[in-house]
């Protein structure tokens, strides 16, 4: 296959040396475009000596074969890595001042942009913006990894290994032939409606929250919960199996995080901190899932020193006070300024005295405003820690054929493990997607 690796200016280019190592070990006859700043960490004879192809960053070489416009005709497939935020904002642009950004106006075969850039660069509104227009053309770009950054910068923005975008390079070509073979021009679009080979999820950003939080009381104690983090942890790896990129913000969980290349992991141990990994994330999401155990209260103070027994004997008096309402917030922000195509709240119910737990699940999904709503019911010995559930998923859709009330919402009741109640919760969110 013919393949063209782009490189913008980044530091992290010196990884896509790698992934043209593991390009051409598979056979692939590799185009490498460095833009013209890009060759002040990488320089021009290395990528030449590795692709065994020429190389050059401008439009006015080559001209007698028109390469700027030959090699994106060419090209199966497209993969720049790093894409900077600059990268990003002139592709989405239509910019075309140099051979890279040439290439990507010219061809017509797949994009893959995988973006590496210091944190606040991606969070940035602007940023976001500029990646959910590229997905929106149809453009894939990957999630960046979360790690160590240059310097001593650490969070979500480091390109993802050589392995990583290794085998999405691949994945993309297997759906690039099986569209030459069908003779299907938008078999191999991130964004085509599933077919009996294509996986549901495709191509979409699928955000999960997953763990319990932790809300600080002194240096050594906190309030938390039981969550394990399972439910959440099989949401991710069944999100991914169905060909989402997932990024999975985990809080504390009994369970390691996964390592695979589509699931980009963020810790976060409060309430807080998880608010803020939601409203960053949920911006160009197509789907989130709100399975993390979100402490409804926190002290209202912190306290600096440990808190210790006094000789009186009198008891402290901790007060409380509300965290936020993330799931509400954050539909109520996607009602107004667009976002996820499905949202998904989870609530863990022991029942009370005036209503069953179902009852309350119905009064919460019409109160929260959400798409879905996971209900487990929970106490001594029920779902904590288990990899045995019971769920119970209320779609807000009722109102389409019912009253509208939350005590029309259709029920799908599901017993089994974690892994089973999680592909029928995705089952249901590939509705909302296609």
């Amino acid at each position: 296959m013919r393949i063209v690796l782009g490189v913008s200016a980044g530091i992290a280019a010196y990884k896509a040396v790698l992934l043209l190592r593991l390009l051409r070990e598979d056979g692939h006859q590799v185009d490498v475009i460095p833009t013209p700043a890009s060759e002040q960490f990488i320089g021009r004879a290395t990528w030449e000596a590795l692709s065994g192809r020429p190389v050059t960053t401008s439009v006015f070489s080559g001209i007698d074969q028109v390469r700027h416009v030959r090699l994106g005709q060419e090209a199966d497939l497209i993969v720049v890595a790093p894409a900077t935020a600059d990268l990003l904002a002139r592709t989405r642009a239509g910019m075309a001042d140099d051979l890279l950004t040439t290439t990507l106006l010219a061809t017509e075969a797949p994009i893959l942009l995988v973006p590496a850039m210091h944190t606040e660069m991606w969070g940035n509104a602007a940023t976001s913006e500029n990646v959910a227009t590229l997905r929106g053309r149809g453009i894939e770009v990957m999630e960046p990894a979360v790690g160590r950054l240059t310097g001593k910068d650490t969070g979500p923005g480091r390109l993802p290994e050589p392995e990583e975008i290794y085998a999405r390079v691949n994945e993309l070509l297997a759906i690039a032939e099986g569209s030459a073979a069908s003779d299907s021009s938008e078999a191999g679009a991130p964004h085509a409606a599933p077919t009996e080979t294509q996986p549901p999820l495709l191509g979409r950003k699928v955000v999960v929250t997953a763990g319990g939080t932790r809300e600080p009381l002194d240096p050594v104690r906190y309030l938390g919960n039981r969550s394990s983090g399972k439910q959440g942890l099989a949401l991710a790896e069944t999100a991914a199996a169905a060909g989402a990129q997932v990024h999975l913000i985990a809080g504390i969980m009994d369970v390691p995080a996964p390592e695979q290349p589509n699931i980009a992991v963020e810790r976060i141990e409060t309430a807080a901190q998880l608010q803020t990994a939601v409203e960053r994330a949920a911006a160009d999401a197509d789907v989130l899932l709100m399975a993390a155990a979100v402490a409804d209260f926190r002290p209202s103070a912190y306290a600096a020193q440990k808190i210790k027994k006094t000789e009186d004997g009198e008891n402290p008096v901790i007060t409380l006070e509300r965290n936020p309402d993330i799931l509400a917030e954050t539909v109520a922000r996607r009602d107004a300024q667009g976002g996820p195509a499905a949202i998904v709240g989870f609530a863990a119910e022991t029942g009370s005295a005036d209503a069953t737990p179902l009852e309350l699940a119905q009064a919460k999904l019409l109160r929260k405003g959400c798409d879905l709503l996971v209900l487990n019911q929970v106490g001594e010995n029920l779902v904590f820690g288990r990899d045995e559930t019971e769920i119970h998923i209320l779609s807000a859709r009722a109102g389409e054929s019912g009253n509208g009330s939350a005590d029309s919402a259709p029920v799908v009741t599901v017993r089994g493990t974690k892994h089973e109640a999680a592909e029928a919760i995705i089952a249901q969110v590939a509705a909302y997607v296609v």
